[in-house]
């Protein structure tokens, strides 16, 4: 039998652990994971691109576990009633080959990503970053905030969304959880006095989401938007200027801000700071960016918490998804076994 965590048991989850902490928990999963990066097999998502939207596979092994996740990213999806994205995912053991778990992951998305958000902000940002602000307050956001008051104690938001009523269901979800939020007119206004800034927004489209001009020395940035060929939130400008830091070069290259660098523009791979082997911040005064497009390993991360967190738990269901014979090779005798009958 696989343990099936639907998005009821999700919620439920979260809301008996706590948000912010499991956010946590997941972070340290993919911090200890990052740092053992070299043990797993790596490549960029398998991605099938239409006009309105992307749905991609994101696999990783690391050679006792395997696991994958399913996500679709549509960003006029909301216009029909629809999420932007959507996912669900699997943990397998590699020694039979037989799935552990099979998870919805739309809600396990967010919160993976908000959890490398605040990897990499620990890791990068300035200890003493007291201000966020959030560029986008759609789905991802609450998650993001959170994050950030793991990662950096961080509760007073900035916002701005073109929707006034994303930034209401933003107030209306923090306020009470002791997070001061100000709604904005601009993004701009949002970013002006942030250390961290995080862009969250859904395009299918090189976008420019802020100014540089806006963004002070020492801010250190997430971009978690950027997830496809052609799709940036980032002046160039900014990006040329920043000390960049990625997940998976070979995909980021293709999918992230740095898509409109040149293929030898430095970058830094976070694993290599989070192990020691290479510098992230150097100065305070220094920009950092974190372009992320979301990479397989933390998906696995965020599955294998996942698996500890419900077990003994209410939270999952026993799922019969794998042919289980008494004689494992006869599986027809598991359709002779509930009298199927045999045609003329």
């Amino acid at each position: 039998m696989t343990a099936f965590v639907g998005v009821q048991d999700m919620a439920g989850l979260l809301a008996a652990t706590g948000v912010g902490p499991a956010i946590a928990q997941v972070a340290e999963r993919v911090h200890a994971d990052f740092v053992r990066w070299a043990q797993f097999d790596k490549t960029p998502r398998v991605a099938s691109h239409s006009p309105v939207g992307v749905i991609e596979l994101m696999p990783t092994s690391d050679g006792q576990r395997y696991g994958f996740k399913y996500v679709n990213g549509h960003p006029t999806n909301p216009e029909r009633g629809f999420q932007t994205v959507t996912a669900f995912g699997a943990l397998a053991d590699v020694d039979t080959g037989y799935p552990l778990l099979l998870a919805e992951m739309t809600l396990l998305t967010a919160v993976r990503t908000a959890a490398t958000s605040a990897v990499a902000a620990r890791a990068l940002a300035r200890p003493d970053s007291r201000r966020l602000a959030l560029v986008g307050a759609g789905s991802q956001a609450e998650f993001q905030a959170w994050g950030m008051r793991t990662a950096l104690g961080i509760t007073d938001l900035a916002v701005f969304d073109p929707d006034p009523a994303a930034a209401a269901k933003l107030v209306r979800h923090l306020e009470p959880a002791g997070f001061t939020v100000t709604v904005c007119a601009t993004a701009g206004e949002a970013v002006r006095g942030a250390d961290v800034v995080t862009t969250c927004t859904a395009d299918k489209a090189r976008a420019l989401v802020l100014d540089a001009a806006d963004v002070a020395p020492g801010t250190h940035l997430n971009a978690i938007g950027g997830d496809c060929p052609g799709k940036t939130e980032l002046p160039v400008e900014l990006v040329r200027a920043a000390n960049v830091f990625i997940e998976f070069e070979p995909q980021t290259r293709v999918e992230g801000e740095i898509q409109a660098l040149p293929a030898d523009s430095p970058v830094t791979e976070l694993w290599e700071v989070l192990a020691g082997r290479r510098p992230g911040r150097t100065r305070a005064d220094e920009v950092t960016l974190f372009d992320s497009v979301g990479f397989a390993v933390e998906d696995f991360s965020a599955l294998c918490w996942l698996a500890d967190a419900v077990r003994g738990t209410p939270w999952s269901t026993e799922l019969d998804l794998v042919a289980d014979p008494a004689d494992p090779k006869d599986l027809f005798g598991l359709v002779a076994a509930v009298g199927a009958p045999l045609p003329a």
